[in-house]
């Protein structure tokens, strides 16, 4: 007679496989959670740049004016029509200035494929929200401490992630909005002449190189937030209680 685990048509084969599918379903849920929580972050740390004040700063700063040959006030019209086509739309991208178009037509499609790209990312951002604002309310009485500790998790890598793309954009700049553009838009339809068109006089080098800065900053600040606070939720850094028995019997 068999005497190993599975003599007698035992259950601890199938007690096994639930246990793997079980953990298989919790890691995956794991993984849906941290990259959930990383595209809130990058999406939450994007809006603050999508207003008018902050590009008209990145402008004066790269001298758009300058490349456009546009007056402030123009230059203010251009811009803020365009802006608005973006984040509001309809993305038609057909402002006009002194009654000439501002983008050709090789520069509104490329913006169109822009617009297509955000909103895109922007029903992520959202259906991730709806992921994490759910599994914490999940978590809440069953398991917050494996909920944080994804979240503690997501925000580390995410923050990693953050300076190593940096790092590379710091020092090969070019290279990096490159591929960026190529992983999202077809080849051929995102270069242009500085020289010659407006989309790129608009929104120099500069322009790019120091906002894209400045979201990685947000991005970090608010990584080091959710890390931090996640730690305290998960009570790391807490002073342990003093255990008066085990202290009691040490003495005696």
């Amino acid at each position: 007679m068999g005497t190993g685990p599975h003599a007698g048509g035992g259950i601890a084969g199938p007690v096994y496989d639930a246990r793997v599918t079980g953990a298989l379903r919790r890691r995956v849920g794991e993984v849906i959670l941290g990259l959930a929580a990383a595209l809130v972050i990058v999406a939450g740390s994007i809006v603050p740049f999508l207003n008018p004040i902050w590009v008209g700063f990145e402008q004066e700063r790269s001298q758009a004016a300058a490349w456009t040959g546009y007056s402030p006030d123009r230059l203010r019209v251009a811009t803020d029509a365009i802006l608005s086509d973006l984040v509001l739309g309809p993305p038609t991208f057909d402002v006009l200035v002194d009654g000439q178009p501002v983008l050709n037509e090789r520069e509104r499609g490329h913006m169109a494929d822009v617009r297509g790209v955000f909103s895109g990312f922007a029903v992520m951002a959202l259906a991730g929200l709806v992921v994490l604002i759910g599994s914490w309310f999940l978590a809440r009485r069953a398991t917050p401490e494996t909920f944080w500790r994804v979240i503690r998790t997501a925000t580390a890598a995410l923050a990693a992630g953050v300076l190593m793309v940096g790092a590379i954009g710091l020092f090969a700049f070019d290279l990096a909005f490159d591929v960026f553009h190529r992983l999202f838009f077809a080849g051929g339809t995102y270069t242009f002449d500085p020289r010659t068109d407006r989309l790129v006089q608009l929104f120099p080098e500069t322009f790019w190189l120091e906002t894209s800065l400045a979201v990685g900053v947000v991005i970090l600040v608010v990584c080091g937030l959710g890390w931090w606070l996640a730690g305290r939720r998960m009570g790391v850094g807490a002073p342990r209680p003093i255990e008066l028995g085990g202290a009691a019997e040490a003495r005696g």
